[in-house]
């Protein structure tokens, strides 16, 4: 019988969670764009969805683990992180808690306020969404870097507790495109999220360093 992956800790939701579609950003001079400029690009009205591939790298695996599935944003404002592929799992945030489900198992409810990690998620997308960085600077310290071209945001965790487990979160993108979400926790390797046109330029990539490439925009 074969053995389904371990389910993700919720602490690993977080990087995935955080935006749930690819954006389009305004045309501007060839400078670093402002965080202001990425968060009003990234905020879209309901419902949304996109697909992903998700990389996680571990000393422990010969090839890194791939998961794909697809991000929604309902008319409810609930987000939905729909993974298809090695396994199936449904993760719902909403109402304060994320519900994991899967099938022929009861669902297994947590509250974010008990997981700093998760409200960080629920307080981070919400502000994303809005395109509200005094929000998201609540959270997180924010700052921009690179060209129009290729842009790199990234995200520091000001609460100490969450930074203990999280060391920071970088956005990439080229032109009007975000690339990936790549999140750096305190210990061990970061975690990928390929998006849009990255996502799909990872079908049948399993190399490490070439899935890096296509994250930060640098793949040929």
């Amino acid at each position: 019988m074969t053995r389904l992956p371990r389910r993700p800790a919720p602490r690993r939701l977080l990087p995935a969670l955080l935006l749930a579609c690819a954006t389009t950003l305004p045309a501007a001079a060839a400078t670093a764009p402002a965080p202001e400029s990425i968060l009003r690009a990234v905020a879209r009205p309901a419902p949304s969805h996109t697909p992903f591939v998700e990389v996680r790298q571990s000393t422990m695996l010969k090839k890194p683990l791939r998961i794909e599935g697809e991000y929604r944003r309902e008319a409810d404002g609930r987000l939905v992180r729909e993974v298809r592929v090695p396994y199936a799992e449904t993760t719902t945030l909403s109402a304060g808690e994320a519900v994991i489900e899967r099938a022929g198992r009861a669902p297994r409810r947590v509250s974010l306020q008990q997981v700093p990690e998760l409200e960080a998620i629920q307080n981070g997308f919400g502000a994303l969404l809005a395109g509200d960085v005094e929000r998201l600077e609540r959270t997180y310290q924010v700052q921009s870097e690179g060209t129009l071209q290729a842009w790199t945001m990234r995200m520091q965790p000001r609460d100490p507790k969450l930074a203990r487990t999280l060391a920071r979160i970088d956005l990439y993108g080229q032109g009007s495109e975000l690339l990936c979400v790549e999140s750096h926790p305190a210990r061990g390797e970061p975690q990928r999220t390929l998006m849009a046109a990255a996502a799909t330029a990872a079908a049948g990539v399993e190399d490490a360093q070439a899935l890096a490439a296509l994250c930060h925009g640098t793949a040929r």
